[in-house]
């Protein structure tokens, strides 16, 4: 008889603890151990929260080379089944060779689980003492348990469920994202203090009033958007670091649509717009994908969605300043051009207007659509195309935490008929599936890609742009992880030429996400590493830190209701000098409007308490120590940076990224 001994780590992580019988079996080149129940001295213990628990499986001989292990959890009687958070598994031989198992992930079930050696070979042949292990058996199972479905025509595919307690375990909440997603979506008005006026569809009568619903909950950032939300400085500061970064670009010929003159922007100076975009110092916002998007109808009465033009001048001491909005695309004489030397409540009624117009764009574009929708896509062809035992599953794996569950609910309680955002946003309903269209069709391999976007864009000397200074940062230690764990696997090009279920995972995201269309830049096949890496490369950072970017600040920057309107229900002034402060509250959403859209932008903006940061992530993968001193030297550059700004920059954080698409 030979022993083998085996370290189970549980993660130490909120509610990781099992109390059910835990089972191994270790499959080597030579054969394979009983299935052994792990049963040591700590008895029950032995799988609590941050537990390492030592147990040893007996063999009549040597295994050989182990290819992989599997666990399964069974539940005692009159127990209930729990869910159990394994970090890893350890296991020496008798030869001495170690073998290390990662699993992290939660296991939730009594089914087995087959996990793979993290230095194990990447191709099992059928005709191997693995034949009963069968990938093609496990992809068939995967593929009835992930089918896709169209929610709506012209938008990236989804998981067919009709309910969440249908989804596999696999990628349901855990009972205590449950326990706290459903508390704080039910108590949303509660907590802000607002039940009552969630169904008063009356107008503000003064900004006191906001004030006073406002004054309930409050963030730093929220506080500082209502003390500043006026001043043009704050207003462009906010296309650089809010939650919408992905729209500005510098602006190297105006729009022929946008008919602005050096007398209206640079009245009396010498400046001119011909020489200030020469120097790179003009920049240009254009919500082209919302003109004509037919508004939604709230309480009974029409709303207005504007599609603007903005001018910005980076002025000499590096601040970004709106010199010019234009709020509908074709220049005419009762569309006039507002200017900063236009009366108080003309200009800010066009930055309100503006603002409105982003809430719009981001939530669907830069949010719905960039982060939620493809991270399903990636999630569920993963799901569907590889095996467990595959590296690149591995990888991807802790990066669709949740993602599906929240896709579903985010479906049933956002976008639906009666859903919030159906119902009290500007472009909810018809107008949605216009803007969700028109953004998936404007959307390019490129755009996804920071590196790239930001250059296209020609935003790399932008001062203050924190986004894009974090942002590059994180996915160049993205892309050094991803190098060196499918560098390890994939020796060659022709490697990945040859893996066929890798091949059908990209081409499955190109079907079902980006619609077969070629001009989108989206590989249909991976013929090198270098791409192959890049694109992992991407994926990771949308489900993570672009997420992060768009999503974590959205009550920051919303809460206080005139920064960020949902929806505005006057059209914009057609002539200057007609606007006054009753004007712009008559134009503001109702009481109703406005506490629904800050409930729910606070319950999308708050952390769960199983949160698992990307800083946690690469913490546990110890195989790569460069990485964890490089993300922990990166969120100290990032805390003493803030501490010397007036308006932290925090969303892009390690320690407070969330590692999938889980909010």
């Amino acid at each position: 008889m030979v022993q083998y001994k085996v370290t189970v780590f549980t993660g130490d992580r909120l509610n990781s603890t099992t109390l059910n019988n835990v089972y191994i079996k270790l499959v080597g080149t030579d054969g394979e151990s009983d299935r052994t129940w792990l049963m040591g001295l700590k008895g029950a213990s032995s799988f609590v929260r941050g537990a390492v628990s030592k147990f040893k499986v007996s063999c009549s001989t040597s295994l050989g080379n182990l290819l992989l292990i599997e666990l399964d959890k069974q539940s005692l009687p009159l127990f209930p089944e729990d869910d159990w958070f394994c970090a890893k598994v350890e296991v020496k031989s008798p030869e001495g060779d170690i073998y290390n198992f990662p699993i992290y992930r939660w296991i939730a079930d009594s089914k087995v689980h087959r996990f793979k050696d993290g230095k194990a070979l990447k191709v099992f042949e059928d005709n191997h003492h693995l034949g009963r292990y069968s990938r093609q058996q496990e992809i068939q199972q995967r593929e009835e348990d992930y089918r896709w479905d169209t929610y709506a025509e012209g938008i990236p595919h989804s998981l067919k469920a009709q309910n969440p307690i249908f989804l596999p375990s696999e990628v349901q909440f855990s009972f205590t994202k449950t326990t706290e997603f459903l508390y704080t979506a039910s108590t949303g008005l509660t907590e802000l203090k607002l039940k009552g006026l969630d169904n008063c569809k009356e107008k503000w009568d003064n900004i006191d009033g906001i004030d006073r619903v406002f004054c309930c909950k409050k963030t730093d950032i929220s506080e500082y958007a209502q003390e500043h939300w006026k001043e043009d400085a704050f207003f462009g500061y906010q296309f650089l670091n809010g939650v919408n970064p992905i729209l500005i670009q510098c602006c190297t010929t105006l729009p022929s649509n946008f008919p602005v003159t050096d007398d209206m922007v640079f009245p009396r100076s010498r400046c001119s717009l011909a020489d200030e975009m020469k120097k790179g110092n003009i920049f240009l916002c254009d919500y082209k994908l919302l003109d004509g998007v037919k508004a939604n109808t709230i309480n009974g009465k029409k709303q207005y969605l504007m599609a603007p033009l903005v001018l910005l001048h980076k002025s000499p001491d590096n601040k970004l300043m709106p010199i010019a909005i234009q709020l509908k695309q074709t220049p005419s004489d009762d569309n006039p051009i507002f200017l900063p030397t236009d009366s108080e409540y003309d200009w800010l009624i066009a930055k309100i207007f503006v603002r409105s117009a982003d809430f719009n764009h981001h939530q669907l574009n830069a949010h719905l659509l960039r982060t939620h929708l493809l991270a399903e896509v990636f999630a569920v062809s993963l799901l569907r195309n590889l095996p467990m035992v595959h590296p690149l599953y591995k990888l991807l794996k802790p990066h669709t935490r949740y993602t599906l569950q929240i896709n579903f609910l985010a479906r049933r309680l956002l976008i639906s008929e009666i859903g919030a955002f159906t119902q009290f946003a500007a472009s909810g309903g018809e107008g949605m599936f216009t803007i969700l269209k028109r953004s998936v069709s404007s959307m390019t391999y490129s755009s996804l890609c920071i590196t790239d976007d930001i250059a296209e864009r020609g935003l790399e000397a932008v001062p203050n742009f924190y986004y894009r200074d974090d942002g590059l940062k994180v996915w160049d230690i993205i892309h050094r992880f991803v190098q060196g764990m499918l560098g390890y696997y994939y020796k060659s090009d022709s490697e990945v030429q040859e893996d066929s279920e890798l091949q059908k995972w990209i081409m499955d995201i190109f079907e079902h996400g980006f619609f077969s269309q070629a001009e989108t830049g989206i590989p249909q096949t991976f013929t090198c590493v270098t791409e192959l890496v890049k694109f992992v490369t991407m994926v990771i950072f949308t489900c993570s830190a672009q997420h992060a970017a768009v999503n974590s600040g959205q009550y920051d920057y919303g809460g206080w209701m005139p920064n960020t309107p949902i929806s505005l229900q006057l059209p914009p002034p057609t002539t200057k000098g007609t606007t006054s402060e009753a004007t712009m509250l008559a134009t503001f959403p109702d009481v109703n409007v406005t506490v629904q859209g800050m409930a729910t932008m606070w319950l999308l903006s708050k952390q769960s308490s199983d949160f698992v940061s990307s800083k946690d992530f690469i913490k546990n993968n110890r195989n790569y120590p460069y990485l964890i001193k490089n993300k922990e030297f990166f969120n100290l550059v990032i805390k003493g940076r803030n501490k010397r700004l007036e308006v932290p920059y925090t969303y892009m954080d390690p320690a407070e990224l969330e590692n999938s698409v889980a909010i």
